[in-house]
């Protein structure tokens, strides 16, 4: 019998699009012969749908018309199996559109690829594919990150971060702050987005608050660290989990600004992130391959990653100094392209990463999730309330 997965792609995110363009790449490529794979279509309103056109890409040019002649559904967890329901329910048929044994998400962006959608899947329960909930938030949390990375000895620039509160109640003391810390030229980034949405350059006091202003439109939270002069931006795949993980090979995106834009990376239409231009291999020495290669399988271990992620590298073109920038923990089409170099075809890896969820799923087995305790059967709350209300822990 065929293992059924449920590809989800879409959102509430700014990454809407190309979550469904890298979803529906994926979709193609999964092993039919061993794997049935079933196309769910997360909208931006976060409702979920289901039908014979939410896997053609080409349905997709009015999704008004697509929803219209599409199901939604709802999950739900029978004991045995998770099931498909038809939503809102008919009185008279029977609601049930199929059952699923893993989720393979294929989503970009905040309220999804940020350990959201894991903690939905986490909570129904059932299997699936990629990092779990807490490698999720703190990949996407770039402040987090870096103080992960510090902590294990990767290198990583030094950040100023504020939020949108702290930045309208300035008394004019950020921007000088951020001058003395981090100097000219600067970046300034939204915390938690990716696919560079959010990000400016700056280069003076004037631009600086402007590209803040822009920064916190995306976010509540922003950081500004300093530019890295002769900037070459080195990316690198890796796949596997605590145990075991391997590096791909190494690419070198040539972008039309000094920023790799959101338009740079997924300039391709259809082909989403593998339509970048680029240099694979990248044109460094096989030093630096390795360096950023053993780096990126560190990081990968650091944070507890787990299914492909793809880890983007700044480098110092006059010095060759190397900086962890971000960690996607689904990059945009899976970076599929990283791996054909070494041998390991998109289908294969789609199966390595399934395999990888269901493995983790199985350890997940073999823990204890309660104990017995007399709390419940000795509990007396009290009727009209009092000290006994309150649970001391």
């Amino acid at each position: 019998m065929k293992i059924r997965v449920g590809v989800f792609f879409g959102g509430q995110s700014v990454e809407h699009e190309v979550s469904v363009i890298s979803g529906i790449q994926a979709l193609n490529s999964i092993d039919r012969d061993v794997y049935e794979p079933i196309p769910i279509y997360i909208s931006r309103e976060s409702q979920m749908f289901v039908g014979a056109d939410v896997g053609d890409i080409s349905s997709y040019k009015n999704i008004k018309e697509l929803l219209s002649k599409s199901q939604r559904i709802l999950l739900c967890n029978t004991g045995n199996k998770v099931e498909m329901l038809r939503h809102p329910p008919k009185r008279f048929s029977s609601n049930f559109l199929g059952s699923l044994d893993i989720a393979f998400p294929v989503v970009h962006g905040t309220n999804v690829e940020d350990g959201s959608l894991q903690g939905y899947f986490r909570s129904i329960p059932i299997p699936f594919v990629g990092c779990d909930c807490l490698a999720s938030a703190c990949c996407m949390d770039k402040y987090m990150m870096k103080a992960i990375l510090k902590d294990n000895d990767i290198p990583v620039l030094d950040c100023v971060q504020f939020d949108s509160s702290q930045y309208a109640q300035d008394d004019g003391k950020l921007i000088p702050s951020i001058m003395e810390k981090i100097g000219f030229p600067c970046i300034v980034k939204p915390t938690d987005l990716g696919s560079s949405v959010g990000i400016k350059k700056a280069k003076d006091p004037e631009s600086l608050a402007e590209a803040i202003d822009y920064a916190l439109q995306f976010s509540q939270r922003a950081l500004v660290e300093r530019a890295v002069t002769n900037l070459r931006e080195i990316n690198c795949a890796v796949l596997g989990d605590y145990e075991n993980a391997r590096a791909s090979e190494c690419e070198e995106p040539i972008g039309t600004d000094e920023i790799l834009s959101y338009e740079n990376k997924y300039g391709g239409g259809s082909k989403g992130m593998a339509g970048t231009q680029r240099k694979l291999p990248a044109d460094i020495t096989p030093e630096q391959r390795e360096k950023i290669r053993d780096l990126a399988v560190k990081a990968f271990k650091s944070l507890n990653c787990n299914g492909v992620v793809r880890i983007d590298f700044l480098m110092e073109g006059s010095t060759g100094e190397i900086w962890l920038n971000e960690i996607n923990t689904i990059p945009g089409s899976l970076s599929f392209y990283l791996w054909e170099p070494v041998g390991l075809k998109y289908p294969k890896l789609l199966d390595e990463m399934i395999k990888l969820g269901l493995k983790r799923e199985r350890e997940k087995a073999n823990l204890s999730f309660s104990i017995d305790t007399s709390i419940l059967a000795n509990a007396n709350i009290g009727i009209k309330g009092g000290s006994k209300g309150f649970v001391k822990r």
